[in-house]
């Protein structure tokens, strides 16, 4: 059978969410599909290309439309698809983490978080820069999560400890998704406090000349 692309990622996708990352190798994969290692160049140069377009695949729902109509619950919403995406694979989160710290993947969420800040009103650098903030706090986040999630599954959760101020749940805090959502409010106030400073600013200015301003 003629081996394809999509068979190599696909074979690739499985053994991550079976082994995780650190076994996800060519040689493993070969085996996997039946085929001599040599045969994944053909599609792939290397293992980071590899990855990068598992990283496309793992985060192609990014690419469909919001349903939200204003700008801060499309960003929410594309947030929450960011996380569920890393959290669908076993290591997921350190997977395209990798690949966007090596730009090699080629998934626009990033693209389409500063399309909705530039919705907003902030002129587009800054909604870049907002775009990046994002993204690196989705992906944090999501790491650690899934990594106690899989230390839990293993047992390997170490017990917390009480703290000064009460009980260790209240230490470790409400749910994920609860921490989660709470950083993305502090998110989409700060950028509603930083466009009202702006507006200050040229409202500001542009009264500066009138009689008794």
């Amino acid at each position: 059978m003629q081996l394809h692309r999509d068979d190599v990622v696909d074979g690739a996708l499985t053994i991550l969410d079976q082994y995780g990352l650190a076994d996800l190798t060519m040689r493993r994969l070969a085996g996997a599909l039946r085929v001599q290692p040599g045969a994944l160049y053909w599609h792939f140069p290397n293992k980071q290309a590899l990855l990068g377009a598992v990283a496309d695949r793992i985060l192609a729902p990014m690419e469909q439309p919001v349903s939200a109509g204003d700008w801060s619950g499309a960003l929410t919403e594309l947030a929450h698809r960011l996380r569920d995406c890393l959290l669908t694979y076993r290591d997921g989160a350190e997977l395209v983490s990798a690949t966007y710290a090596s730009r090699l993947t080629t998934s626009k969420g990033r693209e389409r978080f500063a399309e909705a800040v530039i919705r907003a009103g902030m002129p587009p650098e800054h909604a870049e820069l907002a775009a990046y903030t994002l993204l690196y706090y989705v992906l944090g986040q999501t790491v650690d999560e899934q990594s106690r999630i899989q230390m839990d599954s293993a047992g390997a959760l170490p017990v917390a400890a009480e703290s000064d101020s009460g009980s260790a749940e209240l230490a470790e805090g409400p749910d994920p998704t609860a921490r989660f959502d709470f950083g993305l409010q502090l998110f989409t106030a700060g950028i509603r406090h930083q466009l009202g400073c702006v507006h200050d600013v040229v409202s500001g200015g542009a009264g500066a000349g009138r009689p008794g301003s």
